[in-house]
């Protein structure tokens, strides 16, 4: 990996186009590397991941509607909309698919300086590929370009500490990725990357306080964003430059100014992309950070016999997790019953309270309303609070993968004095967890959460389709839409006409 410093610039500088960071990520992007077995083999898994997730979503208002809105956008030669038949606009495909994807906070994640769901760059990529009948070969070059760059960005550039959202990173990667997919020029790459950036950064609110359901929409706005920035680039647009380092860039007034520098990591040329290896999926529909949490837990349940005995829990963690999910991001709203999904799975004490009692974690009935309004609940839930701890925050940015952790200690204070103490560094579904995600897993994931919406034969032959996908053909790509019962879909929530269709 080559380590690339990269600062504001003053536009009377001398500062060559090579030199841009955008300009070094459409050479890894153009860079022809062949993709190794490993990295190939985790990009079907994500695949079946993501649908997954999407599944069990799919009668979720927010993906509803996205999907109604790419349903009004049909195309002879198209890309398709997860559960139903047809072809549409591959950018519509590309925003009902996110969204599907996003909705329940259950796919993969990368965390470093910045957080990220690198799985959002999966339905664009698809959906592209779809459109213009590429092989399983093209798209699973795409994606690994496409999670090596949101990674990698990851690593270097912290958005969140400047309230800015972290799909300002996935702008980049899905531009990257496609680019590296259609195997076009480094210009056209750097005019693409530069537009991506320019058109997707968003403040942090979307994940502050009262959490709306846009959270599951902006990665989907991200990856449609750059879809077309990538069009315009191949029509000989071009982009705000240098747009990352210039003078009003996004360094400069959205990040740390003019004084800072930032350090990013990047593939040498001819290195093999395997950041997709680094990443991580969920075994719990949660914010990545309760993911340890929840598994410590279950574990405390078995030692606490009268949880009605319980004085106080207080959690050891990092800052990330104090300030992001914990009681260090001075939400009222993470301890209303009344509050949003969204809500709840930013929040670590009514999670950890609801494993604590149930002993599990479920995507629908941990989130209920009638579960969240539990009174033993309500009162076991005011009684955890966060701290941070200057070990868990170092161990949170390692660069050792042995070492790096995202778990938390819990001391609990039982009514009689007694303290009960237990700790967990990783997720048990985390690589070097007590039961790391492999094939097995994310089928048994896929069999699960589809198993209510999609017919055994249609998920045999996704799954077929998955496991030969890096032998199909071009234009086969299609096979990677699950189809959904149609009688399901028509319980989907009446949603109001918006602009587009009837």
């Amino acid at each position: 990996m080559l380590t690339h410093t990269v600062r504001a610039r003053r536009s009377s500088e001398d500062f060559p186009r090579a030199d841009h960071l955008a300009a070094k990520i459409a050479e890894v992007a153009a860079d022809p590397v062949p993709v190794e077995p490993e990295p190939a083999e985790m990009v079907a898994n994500r695949i079946i991941d993501n649908a997954a997730v999407s599944a069990a979503a799919v009668l979720r208002r927010p993906v509803t509607v996205a999907r109604q809105q790419a349903l009004a956008h049909p195309a002879r030669r198209g890309a398709w909309v997860f559960g139903v038949g047809g072809t549409y606009s591959a950018e519509w495909a590309a925003w009902a698919n996110s969204v599907a994807a996003r909705e329940l906070d259950f796919h993969d994640t990368f965390l470093a300086a910045e957080y990220s769901h690198p799985g959002d760059n999966i339905p664009p990529l698809v959906a592209v590929a779809q459109q213009l009948e590429l092989a399983g070969a093209d798209l699973i070059r795409g994606v690994v370009t496409a999670y090596e760059i949101q990674i990698d960005l990851t690593r270097g550039i912290c958005l969140h500490e400047h309230k800015i959202d972290h799909v300002a990173h996935l702008g980049p990667s899905v531009a990257a990725g496609i680019g590296a997919m259609l195997r076009l020029d480094t210009e056209t790459i750097y005019q693409a990357v530069g537009q991506a950036l320019h058109l997707t950064t968003s403040t942090r609110q979307s994940r502050k306080g009262l959490i709306s359901s846009w959270k599951a929409f902006a990665p989907a706005h991200a990856g449609k964003v750059a879809i077309e920035a990538v069009d315009r680039a191949m029509r000989g647009e071009g982009s705000p430059a240098p747009i990352w380092e210039g003078e009003d860039g996004v360094i400069a007034w959205l990040l740390g100014g003019s004084d800072r520098e930032y350090r990013v990591p990047l593939p040498a040329p001819g290195e093999p992309k395997r950041a997709i290896l680094d990443s991580y999926t969920k075994e719990h529909s949660a914010e990545y950070q309760s993911q340890a949490p929840i598994d410590l837990a279950r574990r405390l349940r078995e030692r606490i016999d009268d949880l009605g005995e319980i004085a106080t829990i207080v959690l050891h963690t990092s800052h990330h997790t104090h300030v992001v999910i914990g009681t260090g991001s001075g939400d009222p709203q993470k301890f209303d019953p009344d509050a949003s999904r969204e809500t709840l799975d930013h929040s670590l004490p009514y999670i950890f309270a609801v494993a604590l009692q149930d002993g599990s974690w479920h995507h629908e009935r941990s989130y209920a309303a009638e579960r969240a309004h539990r009174p033993d609940t309500v009162e076991l839930w005011h009684k955890i609070s966060t701290l941070e701890d200057p070990e868990w925050t170092r161990r949170y940015h390692s660069a050792d993968p042995a070492e790096k952790a995202f778990g938390a200690r819990a001391e609990v204070t039982m009514k009689s004095g007694d303290v009960i103490v237990d700790e967990l560094a990783v997720a048990d579904a985390h690589p070097l967890g007590a039961r790391p995600f492999r094939r097995p897993q994310y089928v048994q994931k896929f069999t699960e959460l589809a198993g209510a919406v999609v017919e055994p034969a249609e998920r045999e032959r996704f799954l077929a389709a998955v496991g030969a996908l890096a032998d199909l053909r071009a234009g086969d790509l299609g096979a990677l839409n699950l189809r959904v019962d149609p009688r399901v879909l028509e319980r989907a929530p009446a949603i109001a006409p918006g602009l587009f269709g009837e």
